[in-house]
């Protein structure tokens, strides 16, 4: 049923001074100096008190970080607004996925909402056997749910005369495999001892992978949902997992290690081998995403930084890249979308920035929440040519937001290239 729905604050412009300018901007740092750790912590105090201003609601704001003066036609203008606020009564906001043109949301109910793109209606609801949807994947028209009670539950999405409808598949693991394997005492095909916290799909080789606060990794074969392999992937609970294109596997822990996996076809006692282990300054890592190509990795920390790993094409290494400083506590999720990476934190606050030549610039900061950030998503317009996209936050606060986030600064980029052309001529 139903809840109320909050509305959007009336907009007004957010205008800064030339020294509040250069606080705002807040770049990626090559090797962060880190003091005795004590999470959380005030990761960049300059930048976090030039926002001291913002309102606690989400009207439009106007962000004009500043450029030395030799680049300022190239400077990033970023104005964003709240477009939609929902609020259901289903507790806590704990997952989301965005799927052909469709989001899906995982309350700490057991109860999954449907918002249909662009206009984000609820247009259908999933109700599951257990409470707490802690991961939601969407691959092939079939939603994967990761639950509470360790099972991960599967619905087939379709469509009877432009009707929206969800059709249960199965759990993994299955009730029958289940049982059989516990009765022999084969624990190989049982679910997790501890709670799931992350799914990733391999659709390439139709494979699915858990994580659980138990510290194991667990590879499920989508096709006769059997579990193929089990092992333990880190010393400490697992937060994360997620995979690239090319199939790597990428886990985060609270052991601060980001670990990189592949699958070995050829060997039959361990299928999956530990390939590189990325270190993340001490801090536990709760959140991965990737670039869009594949040649960032992103690990969001407790301690509210933002370590990132670039790849090289040749070798096919991750070499340390640097930091992302803003977030006040701990970054509890990731988004990628084009240049732009998307953070969401316990601080209550997203913070969008934007790629460019191996750095980091903080866009602008989303306010308005009023709980912890736990997920969040990015997707771009429809129109390609505008340099925005949307941002879709769900909270602790059991409210989900939509921002519209444009920035003139591909737009800017554009004109400088345009007069210094014209002055060759």
């Amino acid at each position: 049923m139903s809840g109320p729905m909050e509305s959007s604050n009336p907009s007004f412009t957010f205008v800064t001074t030339t020294a509040q300018k250069n606080l705002l901007r807040s770049n990626s740092t090559q090797e962060p100096q880190f003091p005795h750790f004590s999470p959380p912590r005030l990761s960049c105090p300059a930048h976090s008190r030039s926002l001291g201003s913002s309102p606690l609601s989400s009207p439009r704001h106007h962000h004009c970080p500043a450029l030395p003066p030799d680049h300022e036609l190239s400077d990033p203008q970023t104005t964003y607004h709240c477009a939609y606020s929902l609020l259901r009564r289903d507790a806590q906001i704990l997952s989301i996925a965005l799927s052909n043109g469709l989001v899906y949301t995982g309350y700490g109910s057991n109860v999954i909402r449907v918002w249909k793109l662009p206009e984000f209606t609820e247009c259908a609801q999933i109700k599951t056997k257990a409470s707490r949807v802690e991961a939601l994947e969407v691959s092939n028209h079939i939603i994967y749910a990761a639950c509470g009670d360790g099972k991960i539950r599967m619905w087939r999405r379709t469509w009877d005369r432009l009707v929206l409808k969800h059709v249960r598949l199965g759990s993994i693991p299955k009730t029958v495999g289940y049982i059989r394997n516990y009765i022999a005492g084969r624990d190989k095909t049982m679910k997790h001892k501890g709670p799931i916290t992350s799914i990733a799909i391999n659709t390439v080789e139709d494979i699915l992978y858990s994580a659980s606060m138990d510290k194991t990794l667990k590879v499920w074969r989508i096709s006769d949902l059997r579990c193929i392999e089990t092992f333990t992937a880190h010393h400490e609970p697992i937060n994360c997992i997620m995979v690239g294109g090319d199939g790597v596997l990428y886990t985060a822990s609270d052991d601060a290690t980001v670990k990189v996996w592949r699958r070995n076809f050829c060997s039959h006692g361990r299928p999956h081998s530990l390939i590189f282990t990325l270190h993340a300054k001490y801090s536990p890592v709760k959140a991965l995403t990737l670039s869009p190509d594949g040649g960032v990795l992103y690990g969001g920390c407790s301690d509210g930084y933002i370590h990132y790993w670039l790849k090289d094409w040749l070798t096919g290494q991750l070499q340390y890249g640097g930091s992302m400083q803003g977030h006040t506590h701990a970054v509890m999720c990731l988004a990628s979308v084009a240049d732009y990476v998307v953070s969401g934190s316990a601080d209550s606050t997203s913070r969008v920035w934007f790629r460019e030549d191996g750095q980091h610039t903080c866009l602008t900061v989303l306010v308005g929440h009023r709980g912890p950030i736990r997920c969040t998503t990015a997707y771009r317009g429809e129109d390609s040519a505008d340099d925005n996209c949307t941002v879709c936050t769900g909270s602790l606060d059991g409210v989900l937001k939509v921002w519209r986030v444009t920035s003139t600064h591909k737009k800017n980029e554009k004109l400088c290239s345009s007069q210094n052309g014209g002055q060759h001529q």
